[in-house]
């Protein structure tokens, strides 16, 4: 069986993820999503929060593709959580050339961490590239409309943490 891990903060959840997790779920027989407790990014919805967003959002996903999906929330380094739910594959979405910087130093100090975990970078949909959950938040946050970021859903959790 193999299985990948595609972590990050989701905070929250975006069309952007979902389309790396749909188009990941082809790649791999189980997807763990790994939700990152990453204290220094002060996350506006809390971990549970976090983790039922992206359950709901991976329940259509799963159902759709027929694909095991499992969120798995985590607070240590990304490569002892890769060994910690059996993946062999990191997944990691690019969006532009500043991602690729980030995540090039990421790869080298995961491969030299455990040379055994490949990691496997996918593009953004052309239509999602500019999809940053900080943007997100800034735009609900100042009252403009994210319904082309977002599920209803998720929306909806931005209006009420806002107002």
């Amino acid at each position: 069986m193999r299985i990948g891990l595609y972590p990050g903060t989701f905070d929250p959840i975006t069309l952007g993820h979902v389309d790396i997790i749909q188009r990941a779920m082809a790649l791999v027989d189980r997807l763990v999503i790994g939700v990152a407790i990453n204290r220094d990014k002060s996350p506006l919805f809390s971990l549970e929060e976090r983790v039922d967003m992206v359950q709901a959002e991976c329940a259509a996903i799963q159902a759709k593709t027929g694909g095991e999906i499992v969120v798995h929330p985590f607070e240590n380094l990304l490569i002892d959580c890769a060994r910690d739910v059996g993946a062999t594959v990191i997944v990691r979405g690019l969006r532009a050339v500043a991602d690729f910087e980030y995540e090039f130093q990421m790869v080298g100090m995961n491969r030299a961490l455990d040379a055994s975990i490949e990691t496997v970078f996918m593009m953004a949909d052309a239509r999602r590239q500019a999809i940053a959950s900080k943007l997100v938040k800034e735009i609900a946050r100042l009252g403009g409309d994210v319904s082309k970021f977002v599920t209803p859903p998720v929306e909806a959790a931005l209006k009420a943490r806002f107002g």
